[in-house]
């Protein structure tokens, strides 16, 4: 079997680019955008994270099944690239839409739009990640092409981070006479509030999103087909076998809490600095507020992490060295919590470590997600692929869904109000506690369930040989 090419590397990268850019604005922005743009409560805009997310996140295995049943001239999965690239950014679009309704209207707006998204974006997702599957049988090729497909990521909410704050604030300009809607000086450091100037941002961010999809379509090839090509497939074996896959279960569980400690800091990052940095500094010509050079250089930390992860990983194995950054990070979140308004340098510098730490986690993931395909079929003759990465795509799901949702309710807890210009000092406290300590938790408690995973890299390998001899033979 062929090994993979550039091209391959590249085109795979670039449909997780795509999914990054919009998967971005939704972490970071989105629970800003409900309350300060769209005027819904934090504990609303929580309520409906948690509802959509846990409906779209059952969605992702029935999408799995439906792809490991796909048959077409172009495969399995890529088809799925093809098709629900431009609904995936005229959706996306809608949802940063601000209709003229009252409270109720636009509540019920967000709930339909959001929930459109998430489809959307499932159709398109977990067919995407399943040609990690398909595209090398090889565990250290998959490594390599993990990690292009987490640096291109990176790389895409790098340009979503460097270029929506001006467009959102170029476009406020353009469509609100002149003037960028913002209520106060804390505003001014962040990013504007006119609505128009949201939905024709998020407009180019989709039609770049479209073409990136279209190229991951036309670059990539699936190499890999099962061992028994034309079983008759049953859904509720491929469900059993599943359930009874132990690595699946500490893996998920492991994943979870790794994108629960992704999810609360992406969620609050922009109240960190609106509500209590408060430095009103933008640079010149771009206009990057400090919030956005945060972002900017979390994300640049992050491919760092990534171009560490496969090189690092294939030398000291996935499982020890995704435990020795989680460990790392979740120190370091820790250290968060003392940090002063002023102090931007140390802000800056511990917000590259921790990225650092992030960047070279979710690779590995991703790869091992690929073992665990491996792994259920040798022990049942049923390459499940669709339905296991769409398990991935699930976990993502539910850690972002508890993650948006905690946060959201947090903040109404410690009595955060989205209309007033300065926040209360228990507010405050929840935000930096947001930043820190519960990150550091969900860390501590991905290191917990790795400490059970199963599948050495000695163990992937001879899967994976044993494999290769099956194909060879039949």
């Amino acid at each position: 079997m062929a090994s993979i090419t550039l091209k391959d590397k590249i085109g795979y990268g670039f449909g997780d680019m795509a999914s990054s850019m919009f998967w971005k604005i939704f972490g970071m922005y989105l629970l800003f955008f409900y309350t300060k743009v769209f005027g819904i409560s934090p504990a609303a805009a929580g309520t409906m994270f948690l509802l959509t997310r846990i409906w779209d996140a059952v969605n992702d295995p029935l999408m799995g099944i439906v792809a490991d049943r796909t048959r077409s001239r172009w495969g399995r999965y890529r088809p799925y690239l093809l098709w629900f690239a431009v609904p995936f950014a005229l959706v996306g679009v809608a949802t940063f839409y601000t209709p003229d309704f009252g409270e109720s209207g636009r509540l019920a707006y967000a709930y339909i739009t959001y929930t459109l998204m998430m489809m959307v974006y499932t159709a398109v997702n977990v067919p995407y990640a399943s040609l990690l599957g398909v595209m090398s049988p090889h565990p250290k090729e998959r490594n390599i092409l993990s990690s292009y497909r987490m640096f291109f990521a990176f790389v895409g909410s790098f340009i979503t981070f460097m270029l929506l704050q001006p467009l959102v604030d170029f476009f406020s300009g353009i469509f609100d006479a002149g003037g960028a809607v913002v209520a106060s000086a804390a505003d001014a450091a962040s990013i504007s509030r006119s609505p128009t100037g949201w939905v024709a941002a998020v407009a180019v961010i989709g039609a770049i999103c479209a073409l990136l999809f279209y190229l991951c379509f036309r670059l990539t090839r699936e190499r890999v087909k099962p061992v028994n090509e034309n079983e008759s497939a049953s859904i509720k074996q491929d469900l059993r076998n599943l359930a009874r896959n132990s690595p699946w279960w500490i893996l998920m569980g492991s994943g979870l809490a790794a994108l629960l400690f992704n999810a609360i800091r992406d969620s609050v990052a922009l109240f960190y600095f609106a509500d209590y940095v408060r430095i009103t500094y933008k640079t010149p010509l771009l206009g990057w507020s400090v919030a956005t050079i945060y972002l900017l250089v979390g994300q640049a930390a992050n491919m760092v992490g990534v171009a560490l992860a496969a090189p690092l990983s294939n030398r000291y194995g996935k499982k020890k060295t995704y435990m020795a950054a989680m460990s790392a990070a979740a120190l370091l979140s820790a250290f968060f919590f003392m940090l002063e308004p002023h102090q931007i340098v140390l802000i800056m510098a511990l917000q590259v470590l921790i990225s650092i730490c992030a960047g070279y986690v979710l690779p590995l993931l991703w790869s091992m997600y690929a073992d665990i395909v491996d792994h259920q079929e040798l022990k049942t003759n049923r390459r499940a692929t669709g339905l296991i990465f769409s398990s991935s795509s699930m976990s993502q799901k539910m850690g972002w869904a508890f993650g948006a949702a905690l946060s959201g309710w947090l903040l109404a807890w410690f009595g955060y109000d989205q209309t007033a210009a300065v926040q209360s000092g228990s507010a405050i406290f929840g935000v930096r506690l947001m930043l820190s300590w519960l990150p550091a938790v969900s860390c501590l408690l991905a290191v917990l369930g790795m400490m059970f995973y199963p599948l050495s890299e000695r163990r992937v390998k001879e899967i994976a040989e044993e494999l290769e001899a099956r194909r060879a033979a039949k």
